[in-house]
């Protein structure tokens, strides 16, 4: 029996380097080979937004890459979002290092970076309604608002 058995099952305390990298090379094949159709990704995607269903969904009003006016000359603004349910607004800007927001009417809340799969990123907004988050989405995204009264979630978008 080996020295490094912890836990009694005969497992050891986890996977080594070899078995990672085994995991690793069969997931890659499982991806070339059979890969997850589209729909079936739709599907888990809008399945997966669905888990807080008693929040309310805030509809995207605007979003700079679709609604504003180039203007010629000027370097790449950053992203500019708009998320409105009910008397709820969020105001949300993409940036390189990260999002920028804030909550009207104003109010202390705690705002989630949902990024698909990846763990999400918690901010806090301060009672302007004000917050800031380190990571800017690189994917599909959304965002989930925690407010004393009630949960808002927006709709996914593409970054």
């Amino acid at each position: 029996m080996s020295d490094d058995i912890s836990d009694g099952t005969g497992l050891g305390d986890g996977p080594g380097v070899e078995e990672e990298l085994l995991e690793e090379e069969l997931r890659q094949a499982a991806s070339l080979l059979d890969p997850v159709p589209p729909a079936l990704l739709q599907s888990a995607v809008d399945a997966f937004a669905l888990r807080d269903l008693e929040a309310r969904v805030a509809g995207l009003t605007f979003d700079s890459l679709v609604d504003a006016i180039p203007v010629r000359g000027a370097a790449a603004a950053p992203r500019m979002l708009t998320f409105t349910a009910g008397e709820v607004t969020l105001d949300v800007e993409l940036t390189e290092d990260g999002l920028i927001g804030q909550v009207l009417p104003p109010a202390p809340a705690r705002i989630e970076v949902l990024t698909g799969p990846r763990p999400s990123t918690t901010a806090t907004a301060d009672d302007m309604g004000r917050f800031t988050a380190p990571v800017t989405p690189s994917g599909p995204f959304a965002l989930r608002l925690h407010t004393t009264d009630e949960t808002v979630m927006t709709e996914w978008l593409r970054a």
